[in-house]
Parts: C-alpha cells; sequence; structure tokens
C-alpha cells in the first residue's frame, strides 16, 4: 500500500510541484487548501504523514499543528511545516507547536524528498515485541504506548523514539549530538537547538501534574534519564 501524504497548501504552482514528485517516488497524495479543511481530511484520511504549509488562509499551521496534536488520531502523524521563515525563534515556535521537521521554502524536491522518507522512517512502527521500564515509567514498544504510574501519556513520535533511547540506558548521559544520531539518523541535517525544544516537550509530558522530573540536565555534556533529587 502507498503511503499517504496529505498537503495542507494554497500555491497551486507548489502544490502542482509537489504532487507530481511524490507520485512518482511512490506517494499517495491527497490535498487541503486552508487550515479548516486541512483538520478535516486529516480526520478522515488517517494520512501517513502532514506536510503544512505556515502561512494558510483561515487557520495558520500553528495553529493547525497544535490541534492536530490534541486528537487522538493524528496525535502521532508525523508533521514536516512549510514555511518561507528562517529565524531560528520562527523554526523553534513550529517545533514547539508540535511539528517533526521544518523546510524553508524555497527548497528542491530533492530535499524535500529526503526528509519525507527520514521522517518516515523515524515514525515507523518498532517491530519489536519487548517493554521498557524505569521507575514509574513503563513503555509498551508493540503497543506503542507510554504510561507514568497508572495515567498514560501521549507522545509525538520524535518524543516517543526520544525516550526510548533513553530508557535503553537509564542514567547514561547522551550529548545532543549523540542524541541527533540516535533519534534522528546521521543522514539528516538537524539543528543541536531542535533537541532542547523535544526535550522540553518530552520533560512537559513525563512531569504533568507536578511528578519528580526525569530529565536531568547535566551542564556543557547533555541529558539523561535519571532518579529525581531527593
Amino acid at each position: 500500500m502507498k503511503p499517504t501524504i496529505l498537503l495542507v497548501e494554497d500555491e497551486a504552482a507548489l502544490i502542482t510541484l509537489l504532487r507530481y514528485n511524490l507520485e512518482k517516488e511512490g506517494f499517495r497524495l491527497v490535498e487541503a487548501h486552508d487550515g479548516e479543511e486541512a483538520l478535516v481530511v486529516a480526520k478522515e484520511e488517517q494520512p501517513d504523514l502532514i506536510l503544512l504549509d505556515w502561512m494558510l488562509p483561515l487557520l495558520s499551521g500553528l495553529h493547525v499543528c497544535r490541534q492536530l496534536r490534541r486528537e487522538p488520531a493524528t496525535r502521532e502523524t508525523p508533521i514536516i511545516l512549510l514555511t518561507a521563515r528562517s529565524e531560528e525563534t520562527d523554526k523553534v515556535r513550529g517545533l514547539e507547536s508540535g511539528a517533526d521537521d521544518y523546510i524553508t521554502k524555497p527548497f528542491s524536491p530533492a530535499e524535500l524528498l529526503a526528509r519525507v522518507r527520514a521522517v518516515l522512517r523515524r515514525a515507523a512502527p518498532m517491530a519489536a515485541a519487548d517493554e521498557l521500564s524505569f521507575e514509574d515509567l513503563t513503555m509498551d514498544l508493540t503497543a506503542h504506548r507510554v504510561r507514568r504510574g497508572e495515567r498514560d501519556l501521549h507522545l509525538g513520535p520524535t518524543e516517543f523514539r526520544l525516550l526510548r533511547h533513553f530508557l535503553q540506558q537509564p542514567g547514561r548521559v547522551f550529548s545532543r549530538e549523540q542524541l541527533l544520531d540516535a533519534v534522528w539518523g546521521r543522514d539528516v541535517y538537524v539543528e543541536q537547538r531542535t533537541v532542547d525544544v523535544h526535550i522540553r516537550r518530552l520533560r512537559k509530558a513525563l512531569n504533568d501534574g507536578g511528578l519528580p522530573d526525569l530529565i536531568r540536565t547535566v551542564r556543557s555534556a547533555g541529558y539523561a534519564l535519571d532518579r529525581p533529587v531527593a
């Protein structure tokens, strides 16, 4: 079955270009042309990945991204933001809204296809029938579920992979470079600041409700999954 990509874009010329290149590479493409339509189509189609323009009619791409992350059906769907904004603060805003990756216009079809393939690889369900745990935290790799105590945690695909990596070696400090290689992949360029954004999102999910912080920040070194300091 062809992977389905939802393209949310209102520029006709760019839609035509992306449709040609994505379909040529074996993807099935569905379209939405404004923010409100994007939410409806995402729910109906359950795409494997969403390419989401920042500047959209009716609802902005950031608003759409945040809303998709609130919906159970699209909470873990990979999202790549497309935008002409290139400032670091804009990139951080996009990632903090729930996007998994970010590509700045103008971009080449080859670059976009490389990003799409990389994000889909990272988001692929793990086949291992296994369970990882630390303290009151449990990750079921088969069901793709995470619990802390009696509470289910809702993580995006990048946060899930990040936590899985930490759970495989609790207590070990990983540098940002090591986390980028392990979670994003060596063949993808991602800024180190991206790690910090996703760590904040993971920490927020893990510690919701005032629970002890399981993510330890080691100055000038990186991060570790560790027992909270008494």
